[in-house]
């Protein structure tokens, strides 16, 4: 699914001491299964996942999704193809606040019809909130129930593709396990990528990859 070429992401190019957050590197990825990216901060994980994403565009090197080179297709294609094909989730849930649960879904949906209605209601019982939960605001639920509302607006259009930053950084452990758990699930038939330091979240991945100073320093899972 994607394809990465000699990928580099430099910062501060004016200057005599640039900065590498991503030093050049190739990458494979398939279109399914779960995929851990860790490292301390500072590595570049984060923004390899930005790169894939087409949230950033590398300073050099190229990023093949399904063949289609997307660091170079025009600023409306990427819009289009991460609301098409991309899911979302980071370590905030960005939920509107003055929106309930329920429609912190539905405003992310491609259609707004009755189906879509109670897929969003099945998402969000598969995340574990109960129906008396749909209709109250962000602040009325907990930390716990709004990251789980927040993987539920993400998987609403079926993406083809997952990314999760640091999902679970501001969880417990429970619920950091039940997030993880229901992205595994997902990650059957889709690809998700999870970028966390936390690597005891990463223990049922099907690809690890770990980053030291903006270059991928082990993979394990996959053939290379």
């Amino acid at each position: 699914m994607f394809e990465v070429n000699n990928i580099s992401m430099i910062y501060d190019m004016d200057t005599d001491e640039k900065m590498y957050a991503l030093g050049g590197f190739d990458l494979s990825l398939p279109d399914k299964g779960l995929v851990g990216i860790s490292g301390p901060s500072g590595s570049g994980k984060s923004t390899l996942m930005y790169c894939l994403s087409t949230l950033k565009k590398p300073t050099e090197g190229s990023v093949r999704y399904n063949g289609i080179e997307i660091t170079e297709i025009p600023d409306r294609e990427r819009e289009t193809l991460r609301r098409k094909e991309f899911g979302f989730v980071f370590q905030k849930h960005y939920l509107v606040p003055y929106m309930s649960a329920l429609d912190n879904i539905l405003v992310a949906a491609s259609d707004s019809g009755k189906e879509t209605v109670e897929k969003a209601k099945e998402l969000l019982k598969t995340m574990g909130l109960k129906e008396r939960d749909f209709r109250k605001k962000p602040a009325k639920l907990s930390g716990g129930q709004c990251q789980r509302a927040a993987i539920a607006r993400a998987l609403i259009n079926d993406p083809k593709v997952i990314f999760a930053d640091e999902p679970t950084a501001s969880l417990d452990h429970e619920n950091a396990f039940n997030i993880m758990k229901i992205l595994k699930e997902y990650s059957k038939e889709r690809l998700v990528i999870v970028v966390t330091h936390d690597r005891t979240v990463l223990t049922d991945v099907d690809i690890m990859i770990e980053m030291w100073d903006g270059k991928i320093s082990n993979i394990s899972g996959q053939d290379r």
